[in-house]
Parts: C-alpha cells; structure tokens; sequence
C-alpha cells in the first residue's frame, strides 16, 4: 500500500509539471486512476478535452513526464466522460 501512495504521489507530482503548459491552452489534466498494471488514466478538461491534438498532448507531453517522474507506469490513456 505504501509503494502505492509513494507512485501516485509522483504521478501528481507529474501532472503538476504538465499543467502550466495546458493551462497556458485554456486545458487541465486530472488523475482518473492508477490501475494494478501500472497504467495511468487521466481525464483532460477545459480546452484539451475536445483538442483534435490531445492524443499528441497525452503522448508527446503528459505521458512522457510521468514516465520520468515514475519509470514503472507503462502508459498513460486519456478516459473520456461525455
């Protein structure tokens, strides 16, 4: 439980790098849920939730700072509310 609380907390510290920059778009980013495979779901709101570029965004920007900050999670999905 405790490696848990330890990853998630540097997934936010993560999205808290990312989030000057999707701010600056008029978006954000939220933590959704680390699943048990390591695998970081993440909702985009504001502007980058309906940005024909997200999937850039998610990749290029967002997966790949969390991946820096926690090298064991293996990706990052965008999950979609409509």
């Amino acid at each position: 439980m405790r490696d848990k609380e330890e990853l998630k907390k540097r997934v936010l510290k993560a999205l808290e790098i990312a989030r000057p920059y999707l701010k600056a778009d008029g978006g954000d980013v939220e933590l959704v849920e680390i699943t048990d495979d390591n695998i970081v779901k993440v909702r985009l709101i504001g502007a980058c939730g309906s940005c024909p570029l997200s999937t850039m965004t998610l990749r290029a920007g967002i997966e790949r700072i969390i991946i820096r900050e926690a090298p064991e999670i293996r990706r990052v999905e965008a999950v979609f509310t409509y």
